[in-house]
């Protein structure tokens, strides 16, 4: 642009804007908070304790997986993607608020901490109540807070208010995802559970020894039967704890003949064997293990961790919204949501199985192009029409870069005449004909 069209049509965020919109509170902008009034929080024993770590895992293994809404052949394979609202709310944004991956990790976590994960509808080209053929335009994660056997309560972020708000919608119109691992992680005395109660009182325990108590028993040079005694050591007791609590390093004095004997040591218990067991037994029955947690697992590991635990969660993410968002006619023309798993975000860059071993073989079977395997390890496409095309490079080409193909049906009636007019060809069949016979030959002899 020249300078002239620039200077007319620039624009700053802090000079140009509308001035009402800066003021430090402004009324049209809805409720104001300090913190992200959108964000799901998760449950209050859940939030103090490792399955929070737990839950932001997986939540973040669900949501590396893209969601697409895709058009499929009549064998259910994926053709190609469709440009729709639904498509843009799973792969670009879904709301004002969060982008697709943000999305999709707020579905997950939702779903491991309450069992069940409603994904509302927010914005739609036309009334989901009305009518099935409606084009989504934005999509929110809400907590289902009442069931009726028709409807759903739903609490759902209403970013116009800038608060959430309960709704009451039918269940048609919700995509109602539930965690296949509820038994497991939501039922009231599941592994979780147990393990989330242990923990609780771990943490209880904790803040009783470490409340300044000193936990003391004082032994007077007498013996305390008489009420006048009861007082006199009792008295005593109010010295003690006047001279700890007035002196600036709490130090005290005692009789000669008076005894202290100190009890503030931890508590023997065996909470921390049953924790411990808890969390195996939960690691075990999730497909967890500390290699996938402190990220030093290998690809066999997270091959089954994904199999076990992520891939059950995108199959009740997906299904739920295929069966809500896409009607009868929808699935009947093809559409369908699919999720894709990135094959080489664990696999070595060499050896054995690397790579540079899968894209060798890739390309010999003609599976991949050569622009297909540098868009996967993020390279940059080639301009050549070869670097498209399904082509071995390791066998012969011809001058068009058309691989020669050596069917039969392509062997034409004069090539079948020079080859039996050769003269080596003969020479090469007597031979092999000479020696079926001597093998004969032999055979009958014997």
């Amino acid at each position: 642009m020249a300078i002239r069209d620039r200077l007319r049509h620039a624009w700053n965020a802090f000079t140009d804007s509308d001035d009402a919109l800066h003021r430090p509170f402004p009324s049209q902008a809805g409720t104001l908070t300090s913190a992200r009034p959108d964000r799901q929080r998760l449950a209050f024993s859940n939030e103090r304790s490792i399955i929070s770590s737990i839950y932001t895992r997986i939540g973040i293994d669900v949501a590396a997986v893209d969601m697409r809404h895709v058009r499929t052949d009549d064998q259910n394979r994926y053709l190609e993607d469709i440009n729709s609202g639904l498509d843009n709310c799973l792969t670009i944004e879904a709301n004002l608020d969060q982008a697709a991956r943000a999305f999709r990790q707020d579905i997950a976590t939702t779903m491991l901490d309450d069992g069940v994960a409603a994904v509302v509808p927010i914005d739609t080209s036309l009334s989901p109540e009305a009518t099935g053929g409606y084009d989504i335009q934005t999509l929110r994660v809400g907590r289902i807070t009442q069931w009726f056997p028709q409807h759903v309560r739903v609490s759902v972020y209403n970013e116009e208010r800038g608060m959430r708000q309960e709704l009451t919608l039918p269940k048609k119109i919700v995509a109602i995802a539930e965690n296949p691992l509820y038994q497991v992680m939501n039922e009231p005395n599941s592994t979780l559970q147990r393990l989330i109660r242990k923990l609780n009182l771990l943490d209880s325990v904790d803040e009783q020894s470490a409340s300044g108590k000193l936990d003391m028993i004082i032994q007077l040079p007498y013996v305390i039967k008489s009420e006048a005694r009861r007082q006199q050591a009792e008295q005593r007791r109010k010295d003690i704890e006047f001279q700890l609590k007035g002196s600036q390093y709490g130090i005290a004095y005692t009789d000669g003949t008076e005894k202290i004997t100190q009890l503030n040591r931890p508590a023997e218990n065996n909470l921390m064997t049953q924790i411990t067991y808890l969390t195996e037994q939960l690691y075990a029955q999730l497909g967890l293990t500390p290699e996938v947690m402190n990220g030093t697992a290998d690809e066999k590991v997270m091959l089954n961790y994904f199999s076990r635990t992520i891939e059950p969660l995108l199959d009740a993410i997906v299904e739920a919204m295929r069966r809500t968002f896409l009607t009868k006619t929808a699935r009947t023309q093809g559409h369908s949501i699919m999720y894709f798993r990135d094959p080489f975000k664990f696999v070595p860059l060499g050896g054995e199985g690397g790579i540079a071993d899968i894209a060798d073989k890739f390309a010999r079977n003609e599976i991949t192009s050569s622009n297909e395997i540098r868009q996967g390890i993020g390279m940059k496409p080639r301009p050549e029409a070869k670097a498209d095309a399904l082509i071995n490079s390791n066998m012969p080409q011809a001058d068009t870069g058309v691989p020669i193909d050596s069917t039969a049906e392509d062997i034409t009636d004069a090539e079948v005449a020079d080859a039996a007019a050769d003269p080596e060809a003969d020479a090469l069949l007597a031979e092999l004909e000479a020696g079926e016979a001597e093998i004969d030959d032999a055979l009958a002899g014997g």
